[in-house]
């Protein structure tokens, strides 16, 4: 198991790393001093006595254990905070745009990732600064935006198209069709009335949405995609041959296995257009997860707080003042282990 701790952790941290299959689930408790460790042990000057304290909490539990390598695991995709602190995090963020920048004008050059070279340097960068399926997704994309980053399009026939947060998006437009391709993210679509009388239609891993009439936004969520309609109709249509019109108001899922049983929209997937994130007795949890999905780290939420009921609106571009905003109202602790780890508990 790699790591970046002091030289002198490597050895015991490999050693276990790899020799720990345990399926527990660790909780709130161990994995806050499985963060306050790892923050100790980052220090160059660490001393020896910490060193062996260290080795005693971890043998101690499996469940000190778990959280050891779930702190390890979460630590990887986050290198540049854990290498350089909250300063040095946004210095790699601004890194990554630039690089993006850069590679974004040679993305035809790069479309064959089969040459050794060109994914070398792609792996790199990944792991480097930002996970590779999101960088990959962006070299593809026409437009595209990062972590906590929201963008509005105007499209040739003059539809809207907002992209939010770490959101990948192709724009295909031709004499027969008007196309996007969401590779990763969320966008929500205003579309507009066409004089060529072009079917309208996103496409996404499991089908393909067409738009008529419609202002709508479509998520990529890992191994499904959410669909959820404010106005007009939207037919999707699953690659397994499954025909659905959700109509304003409804919302649906679409995976390999077809379509789900449409369901009220949510309000929140389109609100981000505006910068707000709306809850409605919504559980502290679901807000927390969505929260994370706008600033770099890993949020942890105890399970004695998960289910507190949340009114109000919290800002999407201010995650921070977001927490904030929760434990000021609500009887919770918010704590920061890491740069890039936040526990939420019960105050």
């Amino acid at each position: 198991m790699a790591s970046n701790l002091n030289p002198h952790a490597e050895g015991v941290l490999a050693g276990f790393g790899e020799r720990s299959t345990v399926p527990l689930r660790p909780g709130v408790q161990s994995l806050e001093q499985a963060a306050q460790w790892y923050a100790i042990l980052l220090d160059a000057n660490v001393a020896d006595s910490d060193r062996h304290a260290w080795k005693a909490w971890l043998a101690q539990s499996p469940e000190h254990q778990a959280a050891w390598v779930h702190i390890e695991n979460v630590s990887r995709k986050f290198a540049p905070l854990r290498q350089h602190g909250a300063q040095g995090s946004a210095a790699a963020v601004a890194s990554v745009k630039a690089t993006r920048s850069v590679l974004a004008g040679r993305r035809q050059a790069l479309s064959s990732l089969g040459g050794v070279v060109g994914l070398g340097v792609l792996a790199w960068l990944g792991w480097r600064h930002t996970p590779l399926p999101e960088l990959v997704a962006a070299l593809r994309a026409d437009h595209h935006t990062g972590v906590g980053e929201r963008r509005e399009l105007v499209l040739a026939d003059g539809s809207r198209v907002w992209l939010n947060t770490a959101t990948a998006l192709q724009v295909r437009f031709d004499t027969g069709m008007r196309r996007l391709v969401l590779l990763s993210g969320e966008i929500l679509i205003d579309t507009a009335a066409d004089n060529l009388q072009r079917p309208f239609y996103v496409d996404a891993p499991h089908g393909r949405l067409q738009a008529l009439g419609t202002r709508f936004t479509v998520r990529q969520i890992e191994d499904r995609t959410r669909l959820d309609v404010f106005d007009g109709v939207v037919e999707i249509r699953s690659h397994r041959g499954v025909t659905l019109r959700v109509p304003a108001g409804k919302a649906a899922l679409l995976d390999a296995e077809g379509v789900s049983v449409p369901v009220d929209a949510d309000r929140m997937r389109e609100a981000w257009s505006r910068g707000g994130l709306p809850a409605d007795d919504l559980p502290l949890g679901a807000l927390l997860e969505e929260i994370g999905r706008y600033r770099r780290g890993h949020i942890s939420v105890a399970p004695e707080v998960a289910e507190l009921k949340v009114m109000g609106v919290y800002p999407a571009d201010d995650p921070d003042r977001a927490l904030a905003m929760l434990e000021q109202s609500l009887p919770i602790r918010v704590r920061r282990s890491l740069p890039w780890w936040i526990t939420v508990e019960a105050r």
